[in-house]
């Protein structure tokens, strides 16, 4: 299948409609249908319902392959252009929203000092900025088991490495009946409200300690000081950071899990691979 076909099909998926992929892609309208008629001519099924413009079975099972292999397909180009460019002292670094700690970013003040763009990236796309090339480095955080890696989505030849892990904590609002103990179980806290953000989902808490776990409120933003004025105003409780939370904090005990933050990166040289040494140590 001709990648250029498959990247039409998967924006007219994505955009609901033939004019607005057009719009996006820089081509007419015909010609984006042109590209999906040739698609489903190769492939023999149709793809793509027209009112309303929607993916038939057979397209949505094309969609699952067709948007990691475009993937794929970005970060190859981008690993072989980066390993033949020139070294710069230019750098972009993807972060996700509590990926940059203090002492990370102490790091960074290391020699040899260039011009650094750090660009706000959510979790799940920093693997994805990295491995395309819109980004030299990736630094992302989640919760995890100490030393165990994060779970990211496979988006081409990335490099590892774990450069910080923090304990967690119960973030809750002042005078909160549990604020004040030495430590909380996450078990203990099933039946409790809690603050569903990208921070922290309530997802992954499931994951860890069963079912449970109600929403109070869902706050799709990554801003830190918002989730903290949430929790403080008693909207749910959540886990940050030890060194991101508020003073009714209190640590989590049980299961031994931690706050893990990862460099990812390509094919390194020159200015790029000594500021990902200074992070790593």
């Amino acid at each position: 299948m001709d990648p250029h076909l498959l990247r039409t099909f998967v924006t007219v998926a994505h955009r609901g409609s033939f004019s607005a992929a057009a719009e996006e892609l820089g081509y007419t309208q015909s010609a984006v249908s042109q590209q999906i008629a040739a698609l489903e001519a190769d492939l023999g099924l149709a793809l793509l319902r027209r009112r309303p413009v929607e993916p038939t079975p057979a397209g949505a099972r094309l969609l699952e392959h067709a948007e990691p292999l475009l993937l794929r397909l970005g970060a190859a180009r981008a690993d072989v252009l980066r390993a033949a460019a020139a070294p710069s002292p230019r750098l972009t670094l993807a972060a996700s929203p509590l990926a940059l700690t203090e002492n990370l970013a102490v790091r960074l003040a290391r020699p040899p000092r260039g011009e650094l763009t750090i660009r706000a990236t959510s979790r799940d796309d920093v693997a994805a900025v990295v491995a395309s090339g819109e980004a030299d480095l990736g630094l992302v955080d989640g919760i995890a088991a100490p030393s165990d890696p994060l779970r990211l989505p496979d988006v081409g030849p990335l490099s590892t490495i774990g450069v910080g892990e923090q304990d967690l904590v119960v973030a809750l609002q002042e005078g909160h009946p549990l604020a004040g103990r030495a430590g909380l179980r996450l078990a203990d806290l099933v039946d409790a409200l809690w603050l569903q953000t990208p921070l922290c989902p309530v997802e992954r808490l499931r994951d860890i300690a069963g079912d449970g776990f109600r929403i109070g409120m869902t706050y799709t933003g990554d801003d830190l000081h918002t989730v903290l004025r949430l929790v403080a105003a008693g909207h749910g409780l959540t886990l940050l950071p030890a060194g991101a939370a508020s003073p009714a904090a209190v640590p989590l005990v049980a299961p031994r899990v931690v706050h893990r933050i990862e460099l990812l990166h390509g094919t390194l040289a020159g200015h790029a691979e000594r500021v990902a040494e200074n992070l790593r140590r």
